[in-house]
């Protein structure tokens, strides 16, 4: 009996171990601190998820089409400690974002800051990364 019940552990124990996870990733291997981008846009979707919040926004490009970008924020927990919850940026909301590119090229940035139409701003950014130091930000 002893035999089974530890085999069916171990057993277990494998297939949880085989379940692919989501690993937590530093600055440096997204983003490159040698692209930073300052756009505005309207806010399409905010998803308040672990580990990284993400912000969706469409910004309009000169040839009049829009490029949606997702902007990768701080953890929700963080977040809320700022004040930010998912209901401070509805939908269609004009905002302009600072953050650094990814260094793939894609329309997807780690977000430092946004700008609200009221002027308010609001560090998005999450702590303890590796990103480049305050003097580098706008």
């Amino acid at each position: 009996m002893a035999k089974r019940l530890g085999f069916a552990v171990a057993t277990v124990g494998m297939l949880i171990s085989a379940i692919p996870l989501h690993a937590h990733h530093a600055f440096t291997a997204e983003f490159d601190t040698k692209k930073p981008v300052k756009l505005r846009g309207t806010v399409a979707k905010v998803e308040m998820v672990n580990p990284h919040s993400w912000i969706y926004v469409d910004v309009k490009n000169e040839d009049g089409t829009t490029t949606q970008w997702m902007l990768e924020a701080g953890s929700p927990n963080v977040l809320i400690r700022r004040g930010f919850t998912k209901t401070s940026l509805p939908k269609g909301t004009e905002v302009i974002f600072e953050g650094f590119q990814a260094k793939d090229g894609s329309s997807r940035a780690n977000g430092r800051d946004i700008t609200f139409p009221d002027g308010k701003k609001l560090f998005i950014g999450s702590t303890g990364t590796e990103g480049p130091p305050e003097e580098t930000k706008k």
